[in-house]
């Protein structure tokens, strides 16, 4: 997980406010990141008040277990302490000697913090998705629809499943526009981030395709587009003439990510060397020697 966000110190910072903010001890200190993170603690707040009341599927609350029992015996939480050296060997280390027990046990204690905090998150994910799952952009739990989001992406390390988690995205985002069909600027806007998710989970999959020289991505790109561009122009129905021509942007989209998609195939098929250059929608090749 290489997101800034969940770096250790911040993650510790977390446990921290989380810990002040039910109560427990002040520590008197103060992160740049704690405006950053006051959102996050204020919906842990929430969750605790009044969380959803949804049931945790089984298959999660086994992977979740797995999940936690790696990230325990990785950072050596629940490991048994050191046998204590003689004193002889104590007295050379003098105060610093003296000192690491209590360090190790207080770093002990945030790494258990931290190990709790992923569990309680990933739990309030997964109910937190269902109970928000139709929440369109002014509904009440849309913003917690949109964190668990970001959340899935935090979460998710490799570049294909973060890709094919965008393109997720832009499918929910073109069922919330269907929905706001008649509010101009609300419909708009969510295509807006349609596009946008769209773009995102392109550029990783057409990348992962060059990189591995495989296109096994390229198959996916083109699933997307060949269900989503039919998808989209179900919105050109009954539409608005600035709906239609909103849609059709989006819909111009689609066709230039079919047109990238086939030529990266061909890149691949004939042996062409990774492109340098790149745009949105990832590596720009060049044409095949037979085809200038």
């Amino acid at each position: 997980m290489d997101s800034d966000l969940f770096s250790r110190r911040r993650a510790e910072r977390f446990a921290q406010l989380l810990d002040e903010a039910n109560g427990g001890r002040r520590h008197h200190v103060r992160s740049r990141a704690d405006d950053q993170l006051a959102p996050l603690v204020a919906v842990g707040q929430r969750l605790s008040a009044d969380p959803p009341a949804v049931e945790v599927d089984p298959e999660f609350r086994t992977g979740l277990r797995a999940m936690l029992l790696a990230t325990a015996e990785r950072e050596g939480i629940g490991a048994p302490a050191a046998t204590p050296e003689p004193a002889a060997q104590r007295s050379v280390a003098g105060i610093r000697g003296s000192l690491l027990p209590a360090v190790t046990a207080r770093r002990a204690r945030a790494r258990g913090a931290i190990l709790v905090g992923i569990a309680a998150g990933a739990v309030a994910v997964s109910g937190i998705s269902a109970a928000s799952e139709n929440a369109v952009p002014g509904d009440a739990l849309y913003g917690m629809k949109r964190s668990t989001e970001r959340a899935q992406l935090a979460l998710t390390s490799s570049d294909v499943s973060r890709g094919h988690l965008f393109l997720g995205f832009a499918r929910t985002r073109l069922g919330e526009a269907a929905a706001l069909r008649g509010d101009r600027v609300g419909f708009s806007a969510v295509l807006d981030d349609m596009d946008a998710d769209t773009r995102q989970g392109i550029r990783l999959l057409t990348t992962a395709a060059v990189q591995r020289a495989d296109p096994a991505a390229l198959d996916a790109v083109n699933s997307f587009v060949t269900g989503q561009r039919r998808a989209v122009n179900g919105l050109l129905h009954g539409a608005t003439r600035a709906e239609r021509d909103r849609t059709r942007r989006s819909l111009a989209l689609l066709d230039a990510i079919r047109e990238r998609s086939e030529a990266l195939r061909a890149a691949v098929a004939c042996g062409l060397p990774a492109p340098i250059g790149s745009d949105a929608l990832g590596p720009a090749p060049a044409a095949c020697p037979g085809d200038r």
